[in-house]
This record gives structure tokens, C-alpha cells and sequence, in this order.
């Protein structure tokens, strides 16, 4: 899963779509909006759009005869839960690693 997930976001049309979506919150966005949002060609949006949900990063829903698009808060959570799962020898905090975050 994080390898798909990262993967998606490794490209910078891809990642700021994502981005955008998060911020529209748990409701997403309709494609016609997201393509106004990146002034993308249809099949361009698509495409990128097909990448994030295949990784699981978004979730579709269909209105009538348009398609909206939101963030999968649950995947995305699970991908920052596991790229901070070792953080600090697994001695994480909410707040931050013991140290604060500091270098030695």
C-alpha cells in the first residue's frame, strides 16, 4: 500500500491535485471543479485522477452523471502512521520525538 501511495505522489500534478482535495475536506470536489482548479485536458485529469484512486488515496462517488472525488483520510493516515512508525527508534510522541526533534 505505501509503495502505491507514494508512488502516486511522486508526481507533482498528482501530489497537487491530492493536496487540493484534502482541503476541500471529507466532501472532495466535482471533476469539472478540479479541472477549472489545474486547467488540465480531460483525459489528462483522468488519468491522474484514475493513479490516486487505484492507490487508494481517493474515493469516487458518482452524482448523476458527474463524478466527485475525495481524499481517502483513512489511507492517507495509514501511509503518515507508517512512514512515522520507526520515528525516533519507535519512541514517538504526538508532540514529537523525545528530543524535541532536535539533531544530536
Amino acid at each position: 500500500m505505501a509503495t502505491e501511495a507514494l508512488a502516486a505522489l511522486a508526481h507533482e500534478t498528482r501530489l497537487q491535485i491530492f493536496r487540493f482535495l484534502v482541503q476541500q475536506g471529507p466532501d472532495g470536489q466535482a471533476v469539472g471543479r478540479i479541472a477549472a482548479e489545474f486547467d488540465l485536458p480531460a483525459a489528462t485529469l483522468s488519468f491522474h485522477l484514475k493513479n490516486l484512486k487505484q492507490a487508494g488515496l481517493l474515493k469516487v462517488t458518482r452524482e448523476g452523471r458527474s463524478l466527485r472525488y475525495a481524499p481517502n483520510f483513512d489511507c492517507m493516515n495509514a501511509l503518515m502512521r507508517y512512514l512515522i512508525e520507526d520515528c525516533c527508534q519507535g519512541q514517538y510522541a504526538p508532540d514529537g520525538c523525545k528530543d524535541g526533534g532536535k539533531d544530536s
